[in-house]
């Protein structure tokens, strides 16, 4: 199932794309944390099954990220390793983790902001990770993929500047406002089958920057989700941004890092495109 929310932003309205393509109120105040924690998807699956569903007229509708504000959203770097080749890091011997403010997430038409002062404001097409039920020390990659309620796309922007010359730790360039597109939609794991099977890619203004695909993960997704509830609790409507191929601004001959009028896309296999247009804080 594809599970997405329309409208206004701080009013959205959670519903449902059908196998045809139209959208269908879901009948659940909000996709969040307690909607993933109460079986919402296993009832809303039901309902479309049995066509109870009513159809949602969504012309010209905003659409905002697929589930409201995370409680957190946890973020996976250097986890391919021609990105880390780019970067000039070394390929690390666990998962680098890093948070990421939840009020970044905007949905996946939203505009993008240069941060004031920013020079180096950068893309990152990734596969994020929905969690579904609360997970504390995982015990296997089995039970890792059991907590997942879904994948989505995301855009890690980040201030290269902010993230690597200020001191301190990379959340300072990862938080700006508007710096976690998210969406069009929350795809469950059934339609989604292998997520380490998944071509990534994003253009800026056109031009092809990022092509790559999840096989090519240092950490995999059930690794990832396993070793991060070694360390915190992990709870429903959790965001987890699991990395970037190489193709970054920063890695680039020029550096040619985002400016205002900039158009970003981006997508991934199965999950659904994003497209921003860059604007001034």
């Amino acid at each position: 199932m594809k599970l997405l929310r329309v409208g206004p932003v701080g009013h959205e309205r959670p519903v449902v794309m059908d196998a045809a393509g139209a959208l269908r109120d879901i009948g659940e105040p909000e996709i969040d944390g307690a909607f993933l924690a109460s079986g919402g998807v296993e009832r809303v699956r039901e309902a479309l099954q049995r066509g109870a569903l009513p159809v949602v007229d969504a012309e010209g509708l905003r659409i905002g990220a697929p589930i409201a504000r995370p409680g957190k959203i946890v973020c996976i770097g250097l986890n391919y390793r021609d990105h880390a080749a780019e970067s000039g890091a070394e390929v690390p011997a666990e998962p680098v983790v890093f948070m990421k403010a939840s009020n970044t997430m905007v949905g996946p038409y939203d505009d993008v902001l240069i941060p004031k002062g920013s020079v180096k404001t950068d893309w990152e097409v990734e596969l994020a990770v929905v969690i579904g039920k609360e997970a504390r020390y995982l015990g296997s990659r089995e039970e890792a993929l059991g907590v997942i309620a879904g994948y989505a796309v995301a855009n890690d922007v980040s201030e290269r500047e902010f993230q690597l010359e200020r001191g301190g730790q990379w959340d300072k360039g990862k938080s700006c406002e508007t710096f976690n597109p998210l969406g069009p939609w929350l795809v469950t794991p059934d339609e989604v089958g292998d997520p380490q099977d998944l071509p990534l890619r994003l253009w800026v203004n056109g031009e092809p920057r990022q092509d790559g695909t999840t096989k090519d993960m240092i950490f995999d997704v059930a690794e990832v989700v396993r070793y991060l509830s070694r360390f915190m609790v992990l709870e429903p409507g959790d965001v987890i941004n699991t990395g970037t191929p190489a193709g970054v601004a920063m890695g680039m001959p020029g550096q040619p890092y985002l400016r205002a009028g900039d158009v970003v896309e981006l997508e991934i296999g199965g999950l659904g495109r994003q497209r921003q247009k860059v604007g001034q804080a």
